[in-house]
């Protein structure tokens, strides 16, 4: 499916608690989320909707992992969705959301950088500022 915008994102992202943080180097395909595996997807997000996608399914983490993925490589295997009101509530103005339908396949071919952001004072306003410049919007 074709973006829902006029403009098609330079890059997408996807978010891996510290818990789980991807290895160094990372491999040919990373772990799935027990989100991702029952979904049958793998949730992304862009730039945009990071601050939110963190403060809704990230609080209770102090670090996460954000992989930086050019989006034209794998446009053929995203889906553009709504995300689902019932875990957070409507997310009003974020848009659709990127879907990755690959068969699970994301790791060191389609990912370009990754970045790790610590939450600070409770928060992650701090860190997504000095993340600005590596946010593409």
């Amino acid at each position: 499916m074709a973006t829902p915008s006029a403009t098609t994102p330079t890059y997408i992202y996807k978010l891996i608690p510290s818990a789980a943080a991807p290895p160094d180097p990372l491999p040919t395909a990373l772990p799935i989320s027990p989100l991702d595996q029952s979904s049958g997807f793998i949730h992304l997000s862009t730039a945009h909707q990071i601050p939110n996608t963190l403060k809704f399914f990230f609080g209770e983490h102090t670090t996460v992992y954000i992989l930086r993925i050019p989006y034209d490589p794998l446009e053929k295997h995203i889906r553009w969705e709504d995300p689902k009101a019932e875990v957070c509530g409507p997310r009003g103005g974020e848009g659709m959301f990127p879907h990755l339908y690959n068969e699970f396949k994301l790791g060191k071919e389609e990912v370009e950088s990754v970045r790790c952001l610590e939450r600070v004072d409770g928060g992650w306003e701090e860190a997504l500022k000095d993340a600005e410049a590596w946010l593409v919007y």
